[in-house]
């Protein structure tokens, strides 16, 4: 297939939603191919000609349009924009593939949002799992995460309405609202519980930074003072941190600054002993974004090859000379760590430059291709696979820290076993 320039496309490694079969109109969409949209009086303007080479029998799908416009009992309530997006999203659905997604101008105008950084909601990262609506991972200090969302929850039930047959899209549709509003999510806990709980969280502004730094002395780390049988909790030695929690819009700009003022508060009160570099529940982003990143600690080699179904290649190689090329450093990954960040921690790990420490890492290994189409809307279609340095896929399967270290079932603030163990490894 013909790689578009890389710049142009600015391929997602994001852990977006899966889309499920919306019905039997979409199904027989998922079997043939057609252009439609719809005129300002609410005519149906078909484009017929199918794709070159394809013989397309399109009489199922409009017997079947014919008989639902004709016989349903709600006449007005039909909205044949909605048929449309509905066909369409099932025909998309049909390519079996839970990352290739059909988005209409409102949910992807909210997916931009995502990850330019800002938008109103519970700030969660939504997706699909087995045909259910999933929490990937709840935004760090935000509403979702203090309500006790958890990576892999279970979203059962969206105030009161069933979420079976869900699309990622109308559940975040459904969520998301005005700041100070209230919206109540029926989860089940998968790690804890055997029985579903309602969780009432108020929206707000969901404003974001992508980065967040500090350098401190492990005794001074308080999200490590109950962490029974950690000896770093002691230990004066001084230690960085930078916690990355998308690879979206302003990521870049805001990484480099957080380096230059790490390096700056080493320069004025001496060299730290080892960096924890926090991908936690991390849902990915631009690939650029990762190639950008992992450049900052690789001094040279592949990041990540792109493998295309047409058997092609493409490898993204370290892009520019980092400044963080020496510094121990630790990884830490969970549950919620998924595309651009395992391809991050998994060249890190590969190229044996950092230990990861945590939980086995979410599992996407497919690149998605974002295409704008008429009307605000968009679809995203996997058009390549991920290698990591070693060859392997983390397709399904994930990436498994070099130490598995789980978080208790309810902690506490300051029982952050993961980042105590990073805090050891560094101090040894």
């Amino acid at each position: 297939m013909t790689q578009l320039p890389f710049s142009r496309i600015r391929n997602l490694v994001l852990s977006a939603a899966v889309l499920l079969i919306a019905g039997g109109i979409g199904y027989q969409m998922g079997a043939h191919s057609v252009s439609l949209g719809v005129s300002g009086d609410h005519r149906v303007v078909v484009n017929t000609a199918p794709p070159a080479g394809n013989t397309v029998d399109f009489s199922l799908f409009w017997d079947v349009w014919d008989k639902l416009t004709k016989n349903y009992v709600d006449q007005k309530s039909i909205n044949v924009q909605k048929l449309v997006y509905g066909a369409i999203t099932g025909m998309v659905s049909a390519v079996g593939d839970p990352f290739t997604s059909f988005f209409p101008p409102q949910e992807n105008q909210q997916f931009k949002q995502d990850l330019g950084g800002a938008f109103e909601g519970i700030g969660a990262q939504l997706g699909m799992k087995d045909g259910r609506v999933i929490i990937v991972s709840p935004l760090r200090g935000q509403p979702a995460e203090a309500a006790g969302l958890k990576p892999n929850d279970i979203i059962l039930k969206v105030d009161g309405a069933d979420t079976t047959g869900w699309t990622v899209e109308q559940a975040v549709t459904k969520i998301r609202g005005p700041k100070g509003t209230k919206v109540t999510l029926t989860v089940l806990h998968t790690q804890s519980a055997d029985k579903p709980v309602d969780i009432s969280i108020v929206r707000a502004t969901i404003t974001v930074p992508s980065v967040v730094w500090w350098v401190k002395s492990p005794n001074a780390v308080t999200e490590i003072s109950g962490a029974t049988g950690s000896a770093s909790i002691h230990a004066t030695a001084r230690i960085g941190y930078i916690s990355l929690s998308r690879f979206g819009d302003n990521t870049n700009a805001e990484w480099d600054k957080a380096v230059s003022d790490l390096l700056a508060d080493e320069q004025a009160n001496g060299k730290i002993r080892g960096l924890v570099f926090d991908l936690r529940n991390n849902p990915g982003g631009y690939l650029e974004g990762a190639i950008y990143i992992a450049s900052e600690f690789l001094r040279s080699g592949t990041v990540v090859s792109q493998v295309n179904s047409d058997g092609s290649r493409q490898d993204y190689p370290v892009e520019r000379r980092g400044k963080l090329l020496d510094v121990p450093m630790v990884v830490l990954v969970n549950k919620g760590s998924a595309s651009a960040a395992e391809i991050v921690s998994g060249a890190l790990h590969d190229k044996q430059r950092a230990k990861l420490v945590g939980e086995t890492t979410f599992g996407k290994g497919t690149v998605q291709t974002p295409f704008d189409l008429s009307g605000g809307a968009a679809v995203h279609i996997t058009t390549g696979k991920w290698l990591l340095p070693s060859g392997n896929s983390i397709s399904q399967k994930g990436i498994t820290p070099d130490y598995v270290v789980a978080l208790p079932d309810s902690p506490t603030p300051t029982q952050d076993t993961q980042l105590a163990k990073a805090i050891d490894l560094l101090l040894q």
